[in-house]
Formats: C-alpha cells, structure tokens, sequence
C-alpha cells in the first residue's frame, strides 16, 4: 500500500492566505474555524495506505475546547499552556479518519 500527500504549493499558500484573512477580520475570535479549515484541507489531500483521510472536526467544537483550555491556562497560572500542544494534536487526531470506501 501507498501512502502520500497529494497537496500543492498554491493550494498550502492559498489556505494560509486564507486562514490569515480569518483570523486577521475577526481579531482572532474565528482561529479554530481557521484551524479546521486548514487541518480538512490536509487531510482531504493524505491518502494512508490507499485510504483518504477525512477531518469532520467544526470550529464551535474547537471554540469550546479553547475557551475551555484558556480558563485552565488562567486557573493554573499558566502552566496548563504546556500541555495546549499535545491537547490540540488529540483533538486534530480525535477528529480525522479514514473515508470509507464502497466497494
């Protein structure tokens, strides 16, 4: 089995020009809906082991986890900012799979 990412320079460069102009308008507020556009647009282009990933994350789920990471963040003075990283790629992987495919 093959696995590769079938993605371009333009389509990258157009998804950051993108992500930037979202979160640029919006002051910030829209970055997890920016985040999950460009996290479907990785997996729409990632075939694994002859699979296509699919990504079915939303951004009002993502804002819920960063309001809920930013109080904890708050409480701890900090220190949870440690464990965002780690956080953010569970919830990427939480919400990427395989696409299924009909035989």
């Amino acid at each position: 089995m093959e696995s590769k990412f079938t993605g371009g320079l333009l389509g990258m460069i157009g998804i950051g020009i993108l992500q930037g102009l979202i979160i640029g308008f919006t002051l910030g507020i829209a970055t997890p809906w920016a985040i999950c556009l460009k996290e479907a647009w990785y997996a729409k282009h990632t075939i694994i082991d002859g699979h296509q990933l699919t990504f079915d994350g939303t951004g009002l789920q993502l804002f819920g986890n960063y309001i809920k990471w930013f109080l904890l963040t708050i409480i701890t003075l900090g220190i949870y900012g440690f464990w965002l990283n780690i956080k953010m790629k569970q919830w990427v992987v939480k919400h990427t799979h395989k696409k299924l495919i009909m035989e």
